[in-house]
């Protein structure tokens, strides 16, 4: 693509060198570059993109887009000097793909819980209602029927337009995406045009990156902020930052709830293991997913239909021939009548969701057993609640490992025991080992008895020491169910 259409738009404080060329790629890491590609200089957390334009340059790049122009210039490479390069890295993406948001309808969802459930439930209502979709969700990217390897939550803003444009090429009409706040803070949605924008809620939750609450809050809601006056923010009229993220914005305001007033009101009418009877706007259906936060997950995905024009008549029963996504509230019985739940539930708010869903649900004479553990590596304030929640809500809570990367797992679990509440000092043990310790709850569990096992759920790896070995939780359940009964 020529230079001069890669930079429309796009504001410039000054270019060294000739504009007339084409560019063959556009890269931001110095050990992918071509010859004639356009090299992004970007300050990262960890290391500056400018001490590799040399190397870039080696290696073919002909274009340089930087904040601070290099000392030494060379006759044959363009410099393009930008007020902030992560910035403009996205509406460089943009232009490069053929800006292929503006040819979609672009949804996307952030929050803390719900976002992976939230976007999945969307693909499948679209493709239930015969249209063609991407999703770009922490599980998967997909686009129609073709799975894509997913890497990040949000991927990086080069990847993110490369797969919408694949979508666009594929006939798809709608692109569904999960929207995180590393994502956000880190510019990887800049340039997109959004259609839809959705909030499920903000609890506890990335503060070891984000530092204070305050910080993770401003960055969801610079989300809202940049929408255009053309699209539709909806948010959860239930949470109490949910007003928050649409105090500046420029898109249209809708707000979705179970326990307010709101433009989709929904109501949870009967509840079980099996499902869930739901009213939403007076109209009633049934749905297979079960729990409160379903619920919530549920109606956001109905509010966003409705918006983008589709019939409740023909919505609805899309809902009701769901499944569950993989990894979030999906259940299993052993031949033994055990009763499993198998959730993703990582933070505190996420955890306290599906053992409050169990226990609206069970009679209170089936026991309610927790396996869980905290991520190594990522926000340590969160494990002690997470510790006082299990063991205020459960029989008995098993605190085990869950990804502990480069942390020692003990240190980890001691974090979460400091959490526990002096009358539920009786209520838990610890096991390290997270095979022994689902094999411990299924060896305390008696038919009927309800078993968690939270924090990995769609996951098939355990990360202990920087190397991923596999493990997946539902697997392990089966397996050692089976060997247990004999």
């Amino acid at each position: 693509m020529k230079l001069e259409e890669i930079l429309s738009r796009i504001p410039v404080l000054e270019i060294i060198g000739n504009q007339d060329r084409e560019v063959s790629a556009l890269i931001f890491d110095s050990r992918k570059a071509v010859e004639d590609s356009l090299y992004v200089a970007i300050k990262g957390t960890e290391s500056d993109g400018h001490d590799f334009i040399s190397s870039s340059v080696e290696k073919g790049a002909a274009v340089i887009v930087c904040e601070n122009v290099p000392t030494e210039i060379k006759a044959e490479i363009t410099y393009i000097k930008v007020k902030d390069a992560a910035k403009t890295l996205g509406l460089l993406a943009s232009n490069f793909y053929g800006n292929p948001s503006s040819k979609l309808n672009l949804i996307g969802i952030t929050g803390t819980n719900g976002k992976t459930s939230t976007t999945t439930l969307l693909f499948d209502i679209f493709k239930i209602l015969g249209f063609k979709s991407a999703l770009i969700s922490t599980v998967e990217y997909r686009i129609g029927d073709e799975m894509i390897p997913s890497t990040h939550t949000t991927p990086d803003v080069v990847r993110l337009n490369q797969i919408l444009a694949k979508a666009v090429e594929e006939g798809c009409e709608y692109a569904i995406m999960e929207v995180s706040s590393h994502g956000i803070h880190q510019y990887r949605t800049e340039g997109l045009h959004f259609k839809i924008a959705g909030f499920t809620n903000i609890t506890h939750d990335h503060l070891d990156y984000h530092k204070t609450f305050e910080e993770y809050l401003k960055t969801k809601k610079r989300f809202f902020d940049e929408l255009s006056s053309d699209a539709i923010a909806i948010t959860n009229a239930d949470d109490k930052n949910g007003n928050v993220m649409l105090q500046n914005t420029k898109a249209k305001k809708k707000t979705y709830a179970l326990k307010t007033m709101a433009d989709f009101h929904g109501k949870i009418t009967e509840i079980d293991f099996n499902g869930m009877l739901l009213n939403f706007n007076g109209k009633e259906f049934w749905t297979t997913l079960t729990g409160k936060f379903n619920a919530y997950n549920l109606l956001l995905a109905y509010a966003v239909a409705i918006e983008c024009g589709f019939h409740e008549d023909d919505i609805l029963p899309a809902i009701s021939q769901l499944k569950r996504v993989n990894g979030r509230f999906e259940t299993l019985k052993s031949d033994g009548g055990i009763f499993f739940v198998v959730d993703y539930a990582h933070t505190p708010d996420a955890l306290e969701n599906v053992l409050d869903s169990i226990n609206d649900i069970r009679t209170k004479n089936e026991r309610l057993i927790t396996v869980f553990g905290c991520g190594g590596d990522r926000d340590h304030a969160k494990r002690p609640e997470m510790g006082k929640i299990a063991t205020r809500k459960s029989t008995l809570a098993i605190i085990t490992s869950d990804n502990p990367r480069t942390e020692d797992p003990a240190e980890i679990i001691k974090q979460i025991e400091a959490g526990v509440e002096p009358q539920n000092f009786s209520k838990y043990t610890s096991i390290p080992d997270r095979r022994e310790a689902i094999k411990m709850a299924i060896k305390f569990a008696e038919p009927k008895d309800i078993v968690v096992v939270a924090g990995k759920g769609h996951e098939t790896y355990q990360e202990i020491n920087g190397v991923k070995n596999h493990f997946d939780d539902k697997e392990t359940i089966i397996e050692l169910a089976r060997l247990m009964s004999k």
